[in-house]
């Protein structure tokens, strides 16, 4: 896998394209939860790619800075493995490689997300814990988690 980070106004529209593909397979048409998935964020986010060695995009994760999603905190969102990738180990990898991006961005911060809750035990295996403030986000129940 093959990453790269790169600041919303350095991607290039083959890159921007790829994500919102990716981002609407899985978010809105697999997990059939329709809503507007570019929402205003990306413009002020770094986004680490993950591509296989044909360039094709396979995971991601949307770098967050402090006071977009959190006023006090940095975020790790929007984070995706396409199906091609799954049950690999990729998803760990992608956590891994934002957070190391995360710390190398903004220095040894607190990172809050917005897991869903299914997926906790993951967030947990990464050092995440959750803060007890669980809710619906598009109908589907999410855990806040921060970093320790």
């Amino acid at each position: 896998m093959n990453f790269v980070s790169k600041h919303f106004n350095d991607l290039s529209l083959r890159e921007l394209y790829e994500i919102g593909r990716v981002r609407q397979e899985i978010f809105v048409l697999e997990q059939n939860c329709p809503y507007v998935d570019f929402d205003g964020k990306d413009y002020d986010c770094h986004h680490l790619m993950g591509t296989d060695d044909k360039a094709v995009l396979q995971v991601y994760a949307r770098l967050v800075p402090e006071g977009i999603s959190y006023a006090n905190d940095i975020s790790i969102g929007r984070v995706v493995s396409s199906e091609r990738v799954r049950g690999s180990g990729a998803g760990r990898v992608l956590m891994l490689e934002a957070i190391a991006a995360c710390e190398a961005l903004w220095g040894k911060r607190l990172i809050r997300i917005s897991a869903q809750t299914y997926l906790l035990r993951f967030y947990e295996s990464l050092d995440f814990v959750s803060t007890g403030k669980t809710y619906l986000e598009d109908n589907i129940p999410h855990t806040e988690m921060i970093n320790h």
